[in-house]
């Protein structure tokens, strides 16, 4: 075994320590002519060239699906074996991959390393970061391409597609009713348990969801958002504004 002197790290062979030691002593001797970034070593800079040249040598014989690296392929196939080989010590949950065993660890740790510059809000992944950035930027990559709608995330995207499909993938075990978002399936659910999470300070009354306890409280502060056009009058539901609305244009339906 040949082991560094700076940090301890272990290697099998000789070759692989002095690669290693380039890290401590800042000797970075292989230079990309693309991007300017230097390695300690060749096979470093020929893997990362890949990022330039769009090279993606390594193929799933299972999917087609190809990668840049062995070791990416390698995480990848365990999809199809279903193998996860990562274990977290604290809860026992597995991973395919190491870096999400590290990624699922902050949960416990408590630890967000990704920060806003704008706000100052902390996430565990640079995902989630880069999501959050959205909001200050009001970046929506996400368009559906049948009425041009944008989002900001792609699961957002999705559950508005299912306006056009008509697609209803969650159902209710006690009824059968099907809806198409997650949430919508949680809140119908509080319909059979009878659950009303949402509480009024002032009165104590509960509701089945937060939407219905903002109605409400506008009984207690007087607010009524919504505005008829035509004699100004308000109200505190966009209901009550469309049925009032119809004393101006004789609809009877």
């Amino acid at each position: 075994m040949y082991c560094c002197g700076k940090c301890g790290e272990t290697f099998n062979k000789s070759g692989d320590l002095k690669k290693h030691q380039g890290i401590h002593t800042g000797e970075n001797l292989y230079h990309c002519q693309e991007c300017g970034k230097t390695f300690s070593d060749s096979s470093s800079l020929k893997i990362h060239q890949r990022i330039h040249t769009g090279e993606k040598p390594y193929q799933c014989q299972q999917c087609g699906k190809t990668f840049t690296k062995s070791t990416h392929l390698k995480n990848h196939q365990r999809i199809h074996t279903g193998e996860k080989p990562y274990q977290c010590q604290q809860c026992g949950k597995t991973f395919s991959d190491s870096s999400s065993l590290k990624t699922h660890q902050r949960i416990h740790t408590g630890e967000k390393p990704y920060h806003c510059e704008q706000c100052g809000n902390t996430f565990t992944k640079s995902t989630h970061l880069k999501r959050h950035q959205r909001i200050h930027t009001g970046e929506k990559p996400y368009q559906c391409q049948q009425c041009g709608k944008t989002f900001s995330r792609s699961n957002d995207l999705r559950r508005h597609q299912r306006i056009h499909t008509g697609e209803k993938p969650y159902q209710c075990q006690k009824c059968g009713k099907t809806f198409s978002d997650p949430g919508h399936l949680k809140v119908h659910q509080r319909i059979h348990t009878g659950e009303k999470p949402y509480h009024c300070q002032k009165c104590g009354k509960t509701f089945t969801t937060s939407a219905y306890l903002k109605l409400h409280q506008r009984l207690h502060t007087g607010e009524k958002p919504y505005h008829c056009q035509q004699c100004g009058k308000t109200f505190t539901t966009s209901a009550y504004l469309k049925i009032h609305q119809r004393i101006h244009t004789g609809e009877k339906p």
